[in-house]
C-alpha cells in the first residue's frame, strides 16, 4: 500500500472533552473531526476500540471483535428517548473532567446503559429495534460468543473465565444452553450495547470519511488471556486442558531490560490457523477494515518470528523464537480482503527477514523521532535515513510526550537534537519542531500526538509501560481545540505538501 502525502493527529476517544467522564463517540468527536478538517489534517489515528478490562488499557481486551461501551454517547441515548439528561448528571454529573476516574466511571456508566436497556426492552426507542435486530444478525460470528462470555462473566462475580464452573469453562453443549436460557437477558443487554457502539462509531466514521478525514486504527497482534477468543476458540492457542496458556507472548532481554518483556499473551497456534485458511484472522481483519480506513497493525515483527515464553518462567529470559505464520498468512488475507490497508508497527530490533515481509506486501513502517538521537547520523529514525513508504511520529501512546522527553534528556543527546533541528535553549520549541520535523520528512504519513500539538509536558502521557493504575486517563481541556490553533496547523501543512485529502 502506497500512502498518499498526509498528516493527521493521535487521539484516543477516550482523551476526548465532554460532560460525561470520560471522551466518547458524541459532538466533542465531532467537533474534533471539524477542527482536523479545518487544521488541514486528513488522518485521525485513534487506539484499540476493545472492550477493556484489567488496568484499562486497549492493548488488553475482552474481545478483538466488540467495541468499548465506555466510549457509547449518553446523549445520544438521552435524544431517543433511553435515558432523561438528569439521570446522566446524577450518575455522572460529578465526574472528574480532566482525566478519567475509571473506578467511579465504570459502575455508573455501566447502570445508565443497563437502565437504557430496559427501556428499550419495554419498548422505547423504537427507531433502533429493526436496526438492531439486523446488527445481531450480521455479526452473529463474534456477537453471540462474545455476549454469552460477558454475561457468563458477570454471573460468575467478574473473574478470569479459567475460574469459571469446568463446564462452563470449557464449553459443555448443555452448560451453555441452560446459561443462554437462564441469562438471555443479560446476553441481550451485551449485543445492545454493542449495537450502540457500532451505530455511533459508524456515524462518526462516515461523518469523518466526508469531511475527507480517515480514520487510522490499531490492532494488537495478541490477545488477552481472559477473552472471548480464547475462551471460543482454544483449539487455536497453546493452552492446556483447563485452557492455562502454556506458553505466552513477550519480548527477549535487551538494552532496555536484562530480563526482556514477558506480556503473557496466549500464543496462536499458527498451524490450526493455517488449516482453517486463517479463518478467524480473515474475519477479524474484515471487521477491522469495516471500522477504519487503514489499520496499525501492532508488533508486526511476531508475523514472521515471536518471542515464546514458558507460562511458568516469571520472565522472559527463557523464552526462544518461534516461528510466524509470514507471508502465508498476508497472502490469505488478501486472497480474501483484497489490498491490505495496513500500516506495520516495525519498531525494535528488526531483522532482515522482518523488513522482507514488510516490503513483499508493500506495507508502510514506522518511524519514531523520539528514537533518533543518541546514536550516530545512521540511526534509522532520523528523518535523512527515510525512503517515502513509512509513517513518522514525533511520539507514540507509550511515549512520554515531546515536551517531557526532552526535558529528561541527558545532555549529550540534548545538544545532538537541538544541533539537528537548528535550536539552542532559547529558540526550541521542541513538540512544534518535532512535528515540523517530521511534516517536512519524505515520510508520506506524518502522525502527531494531541498532546505535542497542545506542547504538553509529562502530565499528559498516555501511558507508562510497566506502571500498574494511572494509564490511559489524560483528556484534552475543551478550549485547547481553538480556531487559531487549526490556523496554525493548516499554515504548516501546506507549507510541506500535506494539504490534500487523504486517500488509501
Amino acid at each position: 500500500m502506497q500512502l498518499p502525502r498526509a498528516s493527521g493527529i493521535l487521539l484516543h476517544p477516550s482523551s476526548l472533552p465532554g460532560p460525561w467522564g470520560i471522551g466518547d463517540l458524541g459532538p466533542m468527536a465531532y467537533r474534533f473531526v471539524d477542527f482536523l478538517a479545518a487544521a488541514g489534517q486528513t488522518l485521525w489515528q485513534v487506539l484499540p476500540l476493545g472492550p477493556t478490562g484489567y488496568g484499562d488499557s486497549p492493548y488488553q481486551c475482552f474481545s478483538a471483535f466488540a467495541g468499548n461501551p465506555l466510549l457509547i454517547n449518553i446523549d445520544d441515548l438521552i435524544d431517543h428517548g433511553l435515558l432523561t439528561s438528569a439521570e446522566a448528571r446524577a450518575a455522572l454529573g460529578g465526574l472528574p473532567g480532566d482525566r478519567v476516574d475509571f473506578g467511579a466511571l465504570i459502575p455508573a456508566k455501566q447502570a445508565l446503559l443497563r437502565s437504557s436497556f430496559e427501556r428499550f426492552r419495554s419498548g422505547q426507542g423504537t427507531r433502533f429495534h429493526q436496526a438492531y435486530t439486523a446488527f445481531c444478525a450480521a455479526n452473529g460470528e463474534w456477537l453471540d460468543d462474545y455476549a454469552l462470555f460477558m454475561a457468563i462473566k458477570e454471573a460468575q462475580g467478574g473473574g478470569s473465565w479459567h475460574d469459571w464452573r469446568p463446564e462452563l469453562r470449557d464449553r459443555h453443549p448443555a452448560a451453555l444452553e441452560c446459561m443462554r436460557r437462564e441469562l438471555a437477558g443479560a446476553i441481550e443487554y451485551h449485543q445492545y450495547v454493542q449495537f450502540l457502539f457500532f451505530r455511533q462509531w459508524q456515524a462518526l466514521k462516515e461523518y469523518a470519511n466526508q469531511r475527507e478525514v480517515l480514520i487510522i486504527g490499531d490492532a494488537p497482534i495478541f490477545v488477552a488471556d481472559d477473552s472471548a477468543d480464547v475462551w471460543a476458540n482454544r483449539e487455536l492457542f497453546f493452552v492446556d486442558s483447563s485452557g492455562m496458556p502454556t506458553v505466552v507472548a513477550g519480548v527477549p532481554p535487551d538494552y532496555f531490560s536484562a530480563t526482556g518483556q514477558r506480556w503473557g499473551n496466549p500464543l496462536y497456534r499458527w498451524e490450526k490457523m493455517a488449516a482453517t485458511g486463517y479463518r478467524w484472522w480473515v474475519a477479524r481483519m474484515r471487521q477491522s477494515f469495516t471500522l477504519y480506513d487503514v489499520l496499525r497493525l501492532d508488533h508486526f515483527r511476531g508475523f514472521e518470528a515471536y518471542w515464546e515464553v514458558p507460562a511458568s518462567a516469571p520472565t522472559a529470559v527463557e523464552g526462544r523464537w518461534a516461528p510466524g505464520p509470514g507471508a502465508d498468512l498476508f497472502k490469505t488475507l488478501q486472497a480474501e480482503l483484497g489490498d491490505l490497508p495496513i500500516i506495520a508497527e516495525d519498531l525494535g530490533l528488526i531483522t532482515p527477514e522482518v523488513d522482507e515481509l514488510r516490503l513483499a506486501f508493500d506495507l508502510p513502517g514506522m518511524k519514531v523521532l523520539q528514537f533518533a538521537f543518541g546514536d550516530d547520523a545512521t540511526n534509522p529514525y532520523l528523518p535523512h535515513n527515510y525512503t517515502a513508504n513509512y509513517v513518522v511520529y514525533t511520539g507514540t501512546h507509550d511515549n512520554d510526550t515531546s515536551v517531557g522527553w526532552f526535558a529528561t534528556l541527558d545532555a549529550n543527546t540534548r545538544a545532538a537534537v537541538l544541533t539537528y533541528l537548528g535550536r539552542d535553549e532559547q529558540t526550541v520549541d521542541i513538540a512544534w519542531d518535532l512535528m515540523r520535523l517530521g511534516l517536512m520528512s519524505v515520510a508520506n504519513y506524518a502522525i502527531t500526538p494531541l498532546q505535542d500539538v497542545l506542547r504538553l509536558g509529562s502530565e499528559a502521557r498516555m501511558n507508562t509501560p510497566g506502571r500498574l493504575g494511572g494509564n490511559w486517563a489524560w483528556r484534552c481541556p475543551a478550549e485547547a481545540l481553538s480556531e487559531e490553533l487549526a490556523r496554525q496547523l493548516r499554515q504548516l501543512t501546506r507549507a510541506y505538501g500535506r494539504l490534500q485529502p487523504a486517500k488509501t
